[in-house]
C-alpha cells in the first residue's frame, strides 16, 4: 500500500476547494449572523410572553373577563416590532376603564389603539368589549 503525498490542492482540486470554502463561509456566516439574530427573536418573543402574562393578570385583579386574545408581528425597518394583539373582554365599564389605565401604567411599551364597545341590552351590566392594542418592543 502506498501512501500518496500529494497536496490537498491536487488530489481534491479546484472545485473540492471551492467547495470547502463555501462551506467554511457558510459555518461562519451561521455562527456570526443567524445564531445572534435566533437569540434575539427568542428574547423578543419572551418579552412580549411577559407582558401578555402581566395583562392576563391585570385583567384577573380588575374582574375583566380576558376571552382569548390573538396577536401577531409586525416587522417594520425600524429598530421597534410591533405586537398586535385583538382582546375579547368582558366586564363592566369601570372594570373595563380600570383594566386600560392599569395596563397602560403597568406596561410601558403598551398603547391602546382602537376600543370598541357592546351592550347587549339597555339595562345589562356586563359589556362586551374588543380591545386593539400594541406592544412596541425595541430591538436587541
Amino acid at each position: 500500500m502506498k501512501l500518496s503525498l500529494k497536496p490537498i490542492q491536487e488530489r481534491i482540486g479546484v472545485t473540492g476547494l471551492a467547495a470547502l470554502a463555501l462551506l467554511a463561509v457558510a459555518l461562519a456566516f451561521s455562527n456570526l449572523v443567524v445564531k445572534p439574530l435566533k437569540e434575539k427573536s427568542a428574547i423578543l418573543q419572551e418579552q412580549a410572553t411577559d407582558w401578555l402574562a402581566k395583562l392576563h393578570g391585570i385583567g384577573a385583579a380588575t374582574g375583566v373577563q380576558l376571552k382569548s386574545a390573538s396577536y401577531r408581528s409586525q416587522k417594520t425597518d425600524a429598530r421597534i416590532v410591533r405586537y398586535e394583539m385583538v382582546l375579547p373582554v368582558a366586564g363592566s365599564y369601570a372594570q373595563i376603564r380600570e383594566f386600560l389605565q392599569r395596563s397602560l401604567a403597568e406596561v410601558p411599551v403598551l398603547s391602546v389603539d382602537q376600543l370598541n364597545l357592546k351592550r347587549d341590552g339597555k339595562n345589562a351590566n356586563v359589556i362586551q368589549a374588543e380591545m386593539r392594542l400594541t406592544l412596541h418592543m425595541v430591538k436587541s
